[in-house]
């Protein structure tokens, strides 16, 4: 069987941890990359061996016959690099958010039907078994009818100002985290998000910093069925926090109610200098192989190139996450709750 070649586009944390996942796969070539950052790219030629490296990712698809092109690029950049991907004839793994913007979302859509090309947004948490279950669960009526959701992903505050540093002051914890959280959520309730309203606060990242960016959201997301779900989001918990994150979901149901707090399934290390939880659910080396919900959603998305079968978070859902996570913005911006219409039917 052929190679299945393949391209990177942004070659940061994600570019660089993403392509690894691929370059373990047997069906996969990493042909090219392509970066604009003379750093990121000189540091991925160094893993990704062979690859042709680029410092336009126009160049590089005009020039390289793709199956598949991997956008790791920052969350706001990820409209042209997609739609120019597709459009070059290759299928799509984007990281989440699919974009920041819903008329950019709505643009990808249409690209996506106009060639026929697959597109999978990498909200690898639905790979998570327990995530997974609770779907299950739904499908199968455990539940009843999943009515209210609760959701919390708190980060600390060496992620926005060591980690993300280079664009977290023009990002936000609810594009950063919550956008998994709307994802799982709206997978669960199987509606359509209609209306946000949001409450958030800038003080501590605005006092360190200097930075006009979000230290902690709350937004209430109501679905086309009444269901609603409210969403916490955080990055300025203190560094001595053991948990990235510090994470927890429930769903009420009109007949049954589940829980998840990833505390209680993390590695408790009390070390010499400190303590901490290890994060081992999304990606890990086993036996040398890297498993967890990271490696299984790339895997899962090759194999649905290779035998032509649908990407398990396509493009509609990656629009419905923008939508909730733009409207949500708005709402912070006016102070009330803004409702959701889309563009384009689905």
């Amino acid at each position: 069987m052929e190679k299945v070649k393949t391209g990177i586009i942004g070659l940061g944390i994600m570019g660089k941890h993403g392509g690894q996942v691929f370059k373990l796969l047997d069906e996969v070539e990493i042909v090219a990359l392509a970066d604009p950052n003379e750093k990121n790219i000189t540091e991925a030629g160094k893993i990704f061996t062979g690859a042709v490296k680029y410092k336009s990712y126009d160049e590089m698809l005009k020039k390289e016959n793709l199956d598949i092109v991997y956008v790791a690029t920052p969350d706001v950049y990820h409209r042209d690099p997609v739609i120019a991907s597709l459009q070059a004839g290759a299928n799509v793994v984007v990281e989440k958010p699919m974009t920041t913007s819903q008329d950019d979302a709505e643009d990808i859509v249409k690209v996506v039907r106009e060639t026929g090309k697959k597109l999978q947004v990498n909200f690898n948490h639905r790979w998570l078994s327990a995530y997974y279950h609770i779907r299950e669960m739904v499908e199968n009526g455990e539940l009843g009818e999943p009515i209210i959701g609760y959701a919390r992903k708190n980060n600390p505050i060496s992620v926005p100002t060591t980690m993300l540093a280079s664009w977290s002051k023009e990002s936000s914890p609810a594009w950063f985290l919550s956008s998994h959280d709307i994802d799982l959520m709206t997978w669960w309730f199987g509606a359509n998000p209609v209306e946000v309203y949001a409450k958030g606060i800038k003080r501590k990242l605005k006092e360190l910093k200097g930075w006009d960016t979000w230290d902690g959201i709350q937004a209430i997301v109501t679905y086309d069925g009444g269901q609603f779900a409210t969403f916490e989001a955080a990055w300025i918990y203190p560094n001595s926090s053991p948990y990235m994150p510090d994470s927890y979901m429930e769903v009420i149901g009109t007949e049954g109610t589940t829980q998840i707090d990833r505390q209680r399934e993390a590695i408790d290390v009390i070390g010499k200098e400190r303590f901490h939880c290890p994060r081992t659910f999304l990606g890990s080396k086993v036996f040398g192989e890297w498993q967890g919900a990271y490696p299984a959603s790339i895997r899962s998305f090759v194999r649905a190139v290779i035998n032509d079968t649908k990407s398990h978070v396509d493009e509609i859902e990656g629009l419905k996450n923008t939508a909730v996570l733009e409207a949500l913005h708005k709402s912070l911006g006016t102070g009330q709750p803004v409702k959701i219409k889309y563009g384009i039917e689905f």
